[in-house]
């Protein structure tokens, strides 16, 4: 059955629809959106989520109400605010937008003389709490990235502040999260009560999804790294040992012990009473949690990520009495002798090595970013890169001294292909206009399904993509690939069952009953 925007009439009149092509899931999901309750909507990047949202902001205008769409970052605000100035039938002077750089009272004067407004959260909550944004006057409030509608985070204060005045809210995500809890609050903050989510695998979307070649390439770590995973383990072994024998841990095995365990063992020294056990135990935590992250950083990151972590510790000013024991310790002197002579002689991670002979062989001259967890480990990945005659350059985050300026400059840099390769950190995951790649590689596997979409969806978007996982055998890599396609299947499954539950009535939340008022 042919679609067309006339089925979304009258609101059809305010987009400039004439070079969109209809899509039957779109049509589909904006019909719901347009019966005026909360909704959740979960689609895969880059299958149009914000043409939903804009036809949201067509029925708020139509009504004579203004419309607000939220994005996490400015670069994304921005990026809002330019698809609402091409694609809205409207004068462009009817569109604002802000941001923290912009100053008080001119937000106040644009929100005055503005129909719809993009802007980031925090912005918005500060104009709230002065009185420069009455949300009465709103019609429709979008939480792009809704996500993050959690916890503190400015979304969690401008949705109550819209339930408040009844302003219908509109959620937008690849990934609400696949633990229940995290999805109750999402729909508790939001007052969510209609859930639209689509999969690649649906009949309406099948159509439209671009294919993508998804593989993994196992390497092994290699003889320093494995000799410096030897000289830590046993002192990572002794301190965990302690913790097992104070009741701390039900392992002492560090196998076994997954990270969020392992910071819940923190959480609980911090509640201890008796100050002399609580001394002891934390003195074992702050060893066992400091050299596991070093230990991992040398199995999946490599020998330059390790040194840099240890020069990190070194520098600080005031040095705890747990960390001069851990710098001073014999085997984790042995540990940074073995990976300093192994850095002077340019031995890396193999991953680098196999990332470098895997773009020569089969994606010279293509565009392609490589996301790490660390930007140590993306420094150096670009150092090697460059000297591999592969041309790339480093893209972190404000908090590494990048300035705001400086990453546009790049990403101008990349989109015109002045060179090919990206080496980030999860700066570039979300929040970001970077543009489609031909080629996106996990350094590492991320044990979150929210992160592990985000990065997939930079590849293939508008044309055939692959994506390539790195694994380091025999370390938390190999577990952590296998947590993240878990997660993003039960993510799935969680959503549609709580979908199902909503229509028929029978859903509630573990915080709170859902907010039922007639928007």
């Amino acid at each position: 059955m042919e679609h067309s925007w006339t089925e979304l009439a009258p609101y059809d009149s305010l987009i400039k629809s004439n070079e969109i092509e209809p899509r039957a899931y779109q049509i589909n999901i904006i019909k719901s959106v347009l019966s005026g309750k909360n909704t959740l909507v979960v689609l895969p990047t880059g299958l149009g989520k914000t043409l939903i949202a804009i036809f949201a902001i067509a029925k708020a205008l139509y009504d004579k109400k203004k419309a607000l769409i939220l994005a996490p970052t400015r670069p994304l605000s921005e990026q809002h605010y330019k698809s609402m100035c091409s694609i809205l039938n409207i004068d462009n002077s009817r569109i604002a937008l802000l941001t923290g750089s912009t100053p008080a009272r001119n937000r106040e004067r644009a929100v005055e003389g503005s129909s719809v407004i993009a802007a980031t959260p925090q912005t918005i909550a500060n104009d709230i709490g002065a009185g420069r944004i009455r949300m009465e006057d709103f019609g429709v409030a979008v939480f792009d990235e809704c996500h993050r509608a959690a916890g503190k985070y400015a979304y969690t204060s401008i949705a109550n502040e819209c339930y408040e005045k009844g302003v219908q809210v509109i959620g937008l995500t690849a990934s609400p999260g696949s633990r229940k809890e995290k999805v109750d609050e999402i729909i508790d903050t939001l007052k969510v009560q209609n859930i639209e989510i689509r999969i690649s695998s649906d009949p309406d979307v099948e159509p439209y999804v671009i294919g993508k070649k998804i593989s993994t390439i196992f390497v092994d770590k290699g003889q320093e790294i494995d000799m410096i995973r030897s000289a830590l383990r046993p002192v990572i072994d002794e301190h965990l040992g302690k913790l097992y024998n104070y009741g701390l841990s039900y392992t002492n095995n560090m196998d076994k012990l997954p990270k969020g365990r392992l910071l819940e063992i923190g959480k609980n020294i911090d509640k201890l009473q008796a100050q002399g056990y609580k001394f002891m135990a934390m003195s074992s935590y702050v060893y066992a949690l400091r050299l596991i992250h070093a230990y991992d950083l040398a199995s999946s990151e490599g020998i330059h990520p390790f040194i840099a972590y240890f020069e990190g510790l070194i520098s600080k000013e005031k040095q705890s009495r747990a960390g001069k024991g851990i710098l001073s310790n014999k085997n984790v002197q042995e540990a940074l002798r073995i990976a300093k002579e192994a850095d002077e002689k340019k031995i890396e991670h193999p991953k680098m090595a196999a990332i470098v002979n895997f773009l020569e062989n089969s994606f010279s001259g293509k565009s392609v970013i490589i996301f790490t967890q660390y930007r140590a480990t993306a420094r150096k990945l670009a150092t090697v890169l460059n000297e591999s005659g592969i041309s790339s350059k480093v893209f972190v985050g404000k908090k590494e001294g990048i300035t705001q300026q400086h990453q546009q400059k790049i990403l101008e840099e990349f989109r015109a292909g002045a060179f090919k390769v990206l080496t980030a950190t999860s700066i570039a995951e979300e929040g970001l206009d970077i543009p489609s790649v031909d080629l996106v590689i996990f350094y590492e596997p991320v044990p979150s399904e929210i992160r592990d979409i985000q990065r997939k969806g930079r590849a293939g978007r508008m044309k055939f993509g692959e994506i390539v996982i790195m694994v380091a055998k025999g370390t938390r890599d190999e577990s952590y690939l296998m947590i993240s396609r878990a997660k993003e299947r039960r993510m799935r499954d969680l959503v549609l069952r709580i979908q199902e539950k909503l229509v028929s009535g029978r859903y509630s939340t573990s915080k709170s009953a859902l907010g039922q008022k007639v928007l």
